[in-house]
């Protein structure tokens, strides 16, 4: 039996490819959906690719609804001094085309991917808990909780899906993680704020008093916009930061966002979540059992690219179902580690140098300053979107004397 826990972005992915692969399997959510998951929204171009994988038609189809999905070309990058580049997802993308990336609430995108699933292959069991009650060197005896109910089944190989902390359950993995390597995120969905870039520009503000962290604001369909602020964990509590107090004062005090939110109302509450930050390399398998998602600390650090990312790891833990022949032990789902870390790894590391990159305001400022007047500065960190030998440059000392002195 292949169990899948949680119906997320990670786990709705390792399902649509176990279908794919004529795989059967059952795959459990604690909730009932459509239901809302707190997120910043943005769908990139990773998301995409992994559609694509799945089904190409997918992408048109998000593109053709306009009143859930809006098309997203790009992200402001709005330095502490104020000064801000526009960077453009895709380099010399013609006017008219598909967009490259989407803004959608996590209602409509993860019901979207669990409408997907092939009934033939996969069971869908919404409302449902699962309790890990034993793990041995033979598989995996877990608890299903419905309405009161319980069932044990015997699993073959669970991939966890549930968020940070399905670990907790799991033999062998350590629970905890340091402040450091953890996100503190606030979100709230607002109406009629002003001033989007016509080809809705995501907005990433590196504000003077959240450093390392920014505010940010994305566009979204019906005049609405989806705002909030993400800070490591470490720097909220040593300096004591309220952030839903610090969003109000941003808001209604910042000089550059006053204006923009004059006339804007608040749609729901602002509610927070954490984000467990790649960066380390920590277990993400074990005997009969893989880590994807939150579950596996993949967050970008710089970026905060969390959906792409979790629906990566799903993608990899469903090929490697399907290459593992039977075979779930530790040593076979090893190679699940390797492909997460050959596929992230890199990535994730660089990403988390550019988060501490961001604790000095004079070199945001310096970077964005430049970027702003300078061509091929901004067509350096477009490319960065997709190159990470050219994201690479930003470790090295001479990527700033280059940008002092041209």
């Amino acid at each position: 039996m292949v169990l899948i826990a949680g119906a997320g972005p990670a786990g709705a992915t390792a399902s649509l490819f176990l279908c794919k692969s004529k795989i059967p399997h059952i795959i459990v959510d604690r909730a009932l959906f459509p239901r809302d998951k707190i997120c910043g929204d943005a769908l990139s171009g990773k998301v995409l690719d992994i559609l694509d994988k799945l089904n190409p038609d997918y992408r048109s189809e998000l593109g053709q609804d306009a009143q859930n999905f809006l098309g997203s070309h790009g992200v402001r990058f709005i330095a502490p001094s104020g000064k801000s580049v526009d960077i453009p997802f895709q380099k010399n993308s013609p006017a008219g085309s598909p967009a490259p990336g989407f803004i959608s609430t996590r209602k409509h995108f993860d019901d979207f991917l669990i409408r997907k699933i092939n009934p033939e292959f996969g069971t869908l069991i919404q409302e449902t808990t699962v309790k890990i009650i034993s793990g041995e060197q033979q598989g995996i005896l877990a608890e299903l909780e419905q309405n009161g109910k319980r069932k044990r089944i015997e699993v073959s190989v669970l991939i966890a899906a549930g968020g940070d902390r399905s670990p907790e359950t799991l033999p062998g993995i350590k629970t905890g993680i340091p402040r450091r390597h953890y996100s503190a995120g606030i979100r709230a969905y607002m109406q009629g704020v002003e001033g989007f870039h016509q080809q809705n520009f995501i907005e990433l503000h590196f504000l003077n008093d959240l450093l390392p962290g920014y505010f940010w604001i994305f566009p979204m369909t019906g005049g609405k916009a989806n705002i909030g602020i993400g800070m490591l964990s470490s720097t909220v509590a040593s300096r004591k930061i309220n952030l839903r107090k610090m969003l109000m004062e941003i808001i209604r005090e910042h000089p550059s966002m006053k204006h923009r939110f004059r006339n804007a109302e608040f749609a729901d509450n602002i509610r927070g979540w954490g984000l467990p930050l790649g960066g380390r390399k920590i277990p993400l398998s074990g005997n009969h059992f893989m880590l994807t998602g939150d579950a596996a600390s993949i967050i970008d650090p710089f970026t905060g690219e969390g959906i792409g990312n979790a629906m990566l790891s799903g993608m990899l833990a469903a090929k490697q179902v399907a290459a593992s022949d039977g075979n779930f032990d530790a040593a076979s789902l090893a190679a699940y580690d390797k492909s997460i870390y050959d596929k992230l790894g890199k990535e994730l590391h660089l990403s988390q140098v550019m988060q501490r990159l961001a604790e000095y305001p004079w070199l945001l400022n310096l970077v964005i300053g430049k970027a702003s007047r300078n061509d091929s500065i901004r067509d350096t960190i477009t490319m960065m979107f997709e190159n990470m030998d050219i994201r690479s440059r930003l470790r090295k000392p001479g990527f700033y004397f280059d940008l002092l002195f041209r």
